[in-house]
């Protein structure tokens, strides 16, 4: 089997103003990448627009804050319009959002049937600072949050992990998955910083495993921590699917974050959740692209993580 890449042109034209790091030249630069040769064996499909979205995203928000975010897509006249500080919505951003959701349940669905090995979804905007009622940095909907739901509502899987190694925490992803045992949620990500969740403690139903790094931790740190508070509680947890929220603004060249990760060790992180899910899981794994904010860095470590898919699937 292959791994699947889904993604589509919608992705460039959200368009979050000059100057905002969440912007269309993120995309354009892990599209450089991945054309290169050692990507011809990717099966690439574009990310749906599909007509069950919103009752899949009802899974993981409440009814107000869908309502909210469709009608601030609606006033055309009042777009581009902010719906917090970091978080812009355009004329394209509503459509953009519906197929990043989409591109998480076509993964599933693809992964889950044994259409696909595994599968990298290739969106924005991303997702895990979404909260159940909540918009927050530069996220509407919680995609990650979202699939994980949605595998096991339509497929089955009883046990779904996220692990999000983006160098900010996911509080969103934490809040849809906090009371639920079954629901297993682990993050690294520098601490104090935005959004000042993930703290040690935080521990929702015995699901919720936080490993927090300072500012200045290298790629042996991150490692420690990754080794002990996400993959021993993971493997515990003995997942159906894993789902990462695989941010990249943890490498060292990022300038929203302090850690000093280098493209090897997300490619490391990616092959021992690729173990974890091998064991436990089918090798069934579900990546939705989160943070990065260094074109370089992110290009650079997108490809480690893609390639590093394609050889578990093989």
């Amino acid at each position: 089997m292959t791994t699947l890449l889904l993604t589509h042109p919608i992705f460039v034209e959200h368009d979050t103003g000059p100057g905002h790091p969440e912007r269309a030249d993120r995309i354009r630069a892990i599209d450089k990448v991945l054309a290169h040769d050692l990507f011809s064996g990717l099966k690439r499909t574009e990310a749906p627009l599909r007509d069950d979205a919103e009752e899949y995203i009802l899974l993981a928000h409440s009814k107000d804050h869908l309502e909210k975010v469709r009608a601030t897509a609606a006033g055309k006249g009042q777009l581009p319009a902010h719906l917090d500080p970091d978080t812009v919505m355009s004329a394209a951003t509503w459509e953009a959002a519906l197929r990043a959701v989409g591109a998480g349940l076509e993964a599933v669905d693809q992964v889950m049937t044994k259409s696909a090995a595994n599968a990298f979804c290739e969106v924005r905007p991303p997702g895990h600072h979404a909260e159940r009622d909540r918009v927050m940095g530069f996220c509407f909907f919680s995609n990650a949050a979202i699939a994980g739901l949605y595998a096991r509502a339509k497929h089955g899987a009883e046990r779904v992990a996220v692990v999000d190694f983006d160098v900010h925490h996911g509080n969103g992803t934490q809040d849809i998955f906090w009371s639920d045992k079954d629901l297993f949620y682990g993050s690294t990500h520098q601490m104090p910083l935005f959004p000042g969740s993930g703290a040690l403690h935080e521990t929702g139903a015995g699901n919720i495993w936080n490993a927090p790094l300072r500012a200045g931790d290298d790629g042996a740190t991150f490692r420690d921590a990754f080794s002990e508070r996400i993959l021993k509680p993971l493997r515990n947890h003995a997942p159906d699917l894993v789902i990462i929220s695989a941010g990249f603004d943890a490498h060292r060249r990022d300038p929203l974050g302090g850690l000093q990760l280098v493209e090897e060790d997300f490619g490391w992180a990616t092959e021992e959740l690729a173990k974890v899910a091998a064991k436990h899981a089918n090798g069934r794994i579900v990546s939705m692209l989160e943070g990065g904010y260094d074109l370089e860095g992110l290009s650079k470590s997108v490809g480690v993580h893609v390639k590093k898919l394609m050889d578990a699937g093989t």
